[in-house]
């Protein structure tokens, strides 16, 4: 096990300087001159260049690379062109959001898309576990955005029960109706995952001999099939919280919440190429350890399955 969590946080490098590399000639390609929304609309070339020497945007691209690289290799991420602060200080402030959020929205879909799985596998042949199904593929089917808006009219507007946006200090209405949109997908995947695995496995040996010794139904799927269809959920749970960790940047700002991909969306409008960069590495950085820890609970699940040395 340390064996290959040590290989897998080597590999990390390479992954990391790809991302930092694509990341940073991105910036300087796609069209648009931070210096210039920095000015306004009055400005003049001395003004220009005297801001581009002061935010190192007058030294060759090379050059820039080279600083670049050396800083974020002393976790330097560098200083936003708006507003100067470090953006190591900004993430740390947007981040605990984003984790508030997202974890709330795993927790709904794992919760809700584990029990409906169950009910539908054990009522596959009656109108409840069809309904659940169908139930399931709209949930997969409607978009996020739409969703949101839907929520915010029906709970917000019409019937006045939860606020439309806001971060309310991270109270729990203002967080409802954002983590339930950001959730919802995620439920109806897992539900339907979920299914299919108890389905598959009901009718392994382990599962006759439990029935066997007069185990009825619920107890055969809460006590013996439960942790053996865990494996494809975990992997779902590890993509879509990375995701979600990722900065989830529709829900964000369709609810005002203040996140870190609501962070990122304003600053790829103002052209703050410190703050793209640093963003991206980060919740590339994320990304990658939540694979990690994906990768090391399918061995505690499920105790058949051992990570290889090779």
């Amino acid at each position: 096990m340390a064996r290959f969590i040590l290989k897998r946080f080597l590999q990390l490098i390479p992954i990391l300087m790809g991302v930092a590399t694509v990341t940073f000639l991105i910036m300087y390609v796609i069209p648009g001159d931070p210096v210039l929304s920095l000015v306004g609309e009055r400005y003049d070339a001395e003004t220009l260049d005297r801001l581009r020497e002061q935010i190192g945007l007058n030294e060759p691209l090379p050059i820039r690379y080279l600083n670049y690289l050396m800083d974020t290799f002393r976790l330097d991420l560098g200083r936003s062109f708006i507003t100067g602060k470090p953006v190591i200080d900004s993430i740390r402030e947007y981040f605990p959001r984003t984790l508030l959020l997202a974890a709330s929205a795993m927790f709904l879909a794992v919760a809700a898309g584990l029990v409906i799985g169950v009910i539908s596998a054990l009522e596959r042949f009656r109108w409840l576990g069809r309904f659940l199904m169908i139930s399931s593929l709209v949930g997969v089917s409607i978009p996020v955005f739409w969703l949101g808006l839907l929520l915010i009219y029906l709970f917000s507007i019409k019937l006045s029960l939860l606020p439309p946006s806001g971060y309310g200090g991270g109270s729990l209405r203002y967080l409802i109706l954002p983590a339930v949109t950001l959730s919802f997908a995620s439920m109806a995947t897992v539900a339907r995952v979920s299914r299919s695995a108890f389905l598959d496995i009901s009718s392994e040996d382990f599962a006759r001999t439990a029935r066997a010794k007069g185990l009825n139904e619920f107890k055969v799927y809460g006590k013996h099939l439960f942790r053996n269809a865990l494996i494809p959920v975990i992997t779902i749970v590890g993509t879509d919280f990375g995701s979600y960790l990722s900065g989830s940047v529709l829900t964000e700002s369709i609810f005002g919440w203040p996140g870190l991909g609501r962070f990122i969306v304003r600053a790829i409008l103002r052209r703050d190429f410190p703050v793209i960069q640093g963003s991206v590495l980060f919740m590339a950085v994320l990304f990658i350890m939540v694979n990690l820890a994906v990768d090391i609970s399918y061995g505690i699940v499920d105790p058949r399955i051992r990570l290889r040395k090779g």
